[in-house]
């Protein structure tokens, strides 16, 4: 499709002009970042992937009644998603010790947690996003109490939806973060979730082995980050399983 305005460019996404008013068109690019954008390099094939498994997750979604940008899929790379005002937070749901929660807390990575736990961050790259308690955030207005409340209920009803579609795919939903945006009905505002959801704000355990099917596939170099994305998709039905994957060009079901 013809390129549009461009208004904002981020790692892993670029963002356009919509075709339509109140919309977006969202770019998945190949880049991979870790460690705040210390670690970089182009994966083959990764915002293929992105694109295909976040409208996977999004469309599920929807047909749970949770709120969320997804529009349509526009091509292999792009889709249109519904403008939203973010909130400056990023919400992490952890279902399993791992990554900076065991590090901070000194537990053994792959500890079963007693149930969901619910973490805000304050959305700043410059900062590292540092996690930041319920108190700030309503002192500092990014978010109401019954903004952060509803927020909390959305995230949990998203991590009860990954966590069976996962589980009924071999896979572990170790932990994950999704965004949230405000649209306006009117002067009414109404949260939806935002952003994607992929591998790239997943971390994904498979259950026998152990195996990271996620960017610590990268973080970690612990092998082909398109392989791990592409064995999660073919899992999930979002590309044959009889294809065999080669890293510069990934064959997904139109």
């Amino acid at each position: 499709m013809a390129r549009r305005k461009k208004l904002y460019e981020g790692k892993a996404k670029i963002l356009y002009e919509g075709t339509e008013p109140g919309t977006i068109v969202q770019y998945f690019k190949d880049d991979a970042t870790a460690f705040n954008a210390e670690k970089k390099d182009v994966i083959d094939g990764k915002g293929v992937l992105n694109n295909r498994l976040s409208e996977f997750f999004m469309k599920g979604l929807t047909q749970l009644g949770i709120p969320n940008h997804f529009i349509k899929r526009l091509n292999m790379r792009e889709q249109l998603v519904r403008a939203a005002e973010i909130v400056p937070l990023e919400i992490i749901v952890r279902n399993v010790a791992a990554g900076s929660m065991a590090k901070r807390l000194g537990m053994e990575e792959g500890t079963p947690l007693p149930r969901p736990i619910v973490e805000f961050s304050y959305k700043d790259d410059s900062l590292g996003d540092p996690l930041v308690p319920e108190e700030y955030i309503a002192a500092f207005g990014w978010a109401s109490q019954q903004e952060m409340d509803e927020i909390v209920s959305m995230a949990l009803r998203v991590n009860d939806y990954l966590s069976g579609v996962m589980y009924g795919v071999g896979i572990k939903l170790v932990d994950f973060k999704i965004e949230m945006g405000r649209v306006y009905e009117g002067d009414f505002p109404r949260l939806i979730v935002a952003d994607e959801i992929s591998p790239d704000s997943c971390r994904l355990w498979d259950i026998e082995t152990g195996q990271k099917l996620d960017k610590d596939v990268f973080r970690r170099d612990l092998g082909n980050l398109t392989d791990a994305y592409t064995e999660v998709a073919r899992r999930l039905g979002v590309m044959p399983s009889n294809v065999t994957h080669t890293p510069t060009k990934p064959t997904l079901i139109n």
